[in-house]
């Protein structure tokens, strides 16, 4: 058994969907970030870093004891590794799948991050932080749309771990931009198409935040941007 901790966010969905894609046995333990979970020390000894997802695999590969694993790109790799599955074999092919998968947790999650933190999260707005990231994500999806341009997936023939890390990031700009992006679209229809990416993007959906983007913008308190972005995230603890 697999117990993932995290919740509706797109770190921890992209784990949920290789977990479903990977006919993996798991289970959801819900980190509820808004309410300060991730500070929990039982939390804490699993990441000392306080962010989600997280597994434990009481299984692994190896034999041994529990596996306790942080960094979402580094958890799809692992789960591609010890099932051989979503992950090419030959060394170039595979290659360029870490490539993609690299660009995702390097480029894509970082900037579409701060782009929805300066956009709708942050309490003052400032336009210059506001455009640099904007303008990034733009220039990310002109990345993907032009590399989608050329093959049907991020690696190249097959669907492989650097899809899955990269969808649940572009839900709600192809949503909004599929005319801009008609390669990006076409991908992302195909991959959303998939039964266990459906089951996957459902994982905690039930705990879905008002406050988010996804659960309609409701406002932050100032309690909770502490808990993200300010005291109580960087108490020394």
């Amino acid at each position: 058994m697999i117990t993932l901790y995290g919740g509706p966010t797109p770190n921890a969905r992209k784990v949920a969907i290789a977990l479903e894609e990977m006919d993996l046995s798991w289970r959801l333990e819900l980190i509820d970030i808004l309410a300060g979970d991730q500070f929990r020390p039982d939390f804490l000894k699993l990441n000392p870093n306080n962010k989600a997802p997280v597994i434990v695999d009481d299984e692994p590969a190896d034999g041994g004891p529990p596996l306790v694993l942080s960094e979402s790109g580094a958890i799809l790799w692992y789960l591609a590794e010890k099932t051989g599955r979503f992950l090419p074999t030959e060394a170039r092919a595979r290659a360029v799948c870490h490539q993609w998968l690299m660009f995702q947790m390097s480029g894509v999650g970082p900037m579409f991050g701060q782009n929805a933190h300066f956009s709708f999260y942050a309490k003052d707005k400032h336009p210059y932080s506001i455009d640099r990231y904007a303008n990034e994500v733009t220039r990310l999806l002109r990345v993907l749309d032009g590399r989608l341009a050329e093959v049907p997936y991020l690696a190249g023939d097959d669907y492989t771990i650097a899809d899955m890390a990269t969808w649940p990031y572009t839900l709600r700009q192809v949503e909004l931009r599929a005319a801009e992006f008609p390669n990006l679209k076409r991908w992302f229809d195909r991959v959303a198409a998939r039964p266990a990416v459906q089951r996957g993007v459902e994982v905690g959906r039930e705990t879905l935040r008002k406050e988010t983007i996804e659960g309609g913008l409701a406002g932050l308190s100032d309690e909770q941007r502490s808990i993200l972005f300010g005291d109580r995230q960087y108490a020394v603890r």
